[in-house]
């Protein structure tokens, strides 16, 4: 809805990964120096690590996306908790190889084949693993494995391992010193800076063909700072929804108080507003509880009476918070309504 408003070509925060919208800060940069570099190795493994949203796999797949498709096959798994078997046949899946109703020996015959084959072609075969995090210990020594495949004196396959830091952990286990000894690039992507913040928005604004409308102070990227700490996901969401809030209250200038209502909005969300319960319930406990299923056991009357006021009072609180939070939304929300209204009057 808020790229007409803003004559954008298209949303510009999406969560989805998109490596058309890669931005090269110096976390970034560095980290794409050391997938390059192990790329020109054509061997072993490349494991990048980060937190949850730092742009791991929008890294790599910008990377794939400038690979010449004549000299590569690229194939990815977003893994489960899998086991050794589970790997190998995912792996088969995911570069095309019929692994249905067959044995083990017999499936890594099939991929040992492939891998030969694609070799002769004059390609190269990439692995795209990401949250590796998640692999077991077993399905790790399987991969393992499979990077021991050669063709003369070259390897056809080289794998990529994408993890949360944890994965760091798991990479360190005894078990896995032989799968150590192949790792021949390993990066950990951190957050991005104040500065690189902003110009990370502003990259992504300029991708879609913002022409500074809506205009955002530069207070307002501080704040965004603030309650993102420089996460490339965390950014997205804060500044999705800040678009949404600036189209439906019409608003050409952002500044720091649009985003800290939008943060806080955002943060009511996820506390679910009433102790993380469905929305429009409530808990049946203490005096709604009471009113169920009749008085509470307890030492006293006394002590009983004081429990149930002190419900009340706590109930009282919540339909508090869920007065404001409507009030607050009201506008907004009657905004939506008639936007939807008009479209679909416009179908008829």
């Amino acid at each position: 809805m808020y790229t007409d408003f803003y004559k954008l070509k298209a949303l510009p925060f999406q969560l989805t990964p998109d490596h058309r919208f890669f931005f090269g800060s110096s976390v970034h940069n560095k980290a794409m120096a050391h997938l390059t570099y192990g790329l020109n190795q054509g061997e072993g493994f490349i494991i990048i690590t980060g937190e949850v949203g730092a742009g791991k796999t929008t890294l790599v797949g910008y990377l794939l996306s400038t690979l010449d498709a004549e000299r590569y096959i690229a194939a990815k798994i977003v893994t489960t908790q899998l086991g050794g078997d589970d790997m190998l046949r995912m792996v088969a899946s995911a570069f095309g190889i019929d692994q249905e109703g067959i044995d083990k020996a017999t499936l890594l015959g099939r991929i040992e084949a492939f891998l030969t084959a694609t070799h002769e072609n004059g390609k190269r075969c990439l692995l795209v693993v990401d949250e590796a995090q998640n692999l077991t210990i077993q399905a790790l020594e399987e991969l393992r494995m499979l990077s021991n495949f050669q063709v003369g004196v070259q390897v056809p396959l080289q794998s990529f391992l994408l993890g949360q830091p944890q994965f760091r952990n798991i990479l360190a286990s005894k078990e896995l010193d032989q799968l150590r000894q192949r790792v021949i690039a390993h990066f950990h992507m951190g957050p991005l800076s104040p500065t690189e913040t902003r110009a990370y928005i502003e990259h992504r604004l300029k991708t879609v063909g913002w022409q500074d409308d809506p205009d955002i102070t530069p207070d307002a990227f501080d704040e965004i700072y603030k309650h993102t700490d420089g996460v490339p996901r965390k950014i997205n969401t804060i500044c999705s929804r800040l678009m949404l809030f600036g189209f439906l209250e019409e608003l050409h200038r952002i500044d720091q108080q649009s985003v800290a209502q939008v943060a806080e909005d955002l943060r009511e969300e996820s506390a679910q507003v009433l102790d993380e319960g469905p929305v429009g319930q409530v808990p049946a406990t203490g005096l709604l509880a009471g009113q169920a299923n009749g008085p509470a056991a307890g030492p006293s009357a006394a002590n009983g009476t004081a429990d149930k006021a002190a419900d009340h009072a706590a109930l009282l609180e919540r339909l508090g918070v869920i007065e404001e939070y409507v009030r607050r939304h009201d506008r907004m929300i009657q905004r939506a309504l008639k936007i939807a209204t008009d479209f679909l009057e416009t179908q008829k």
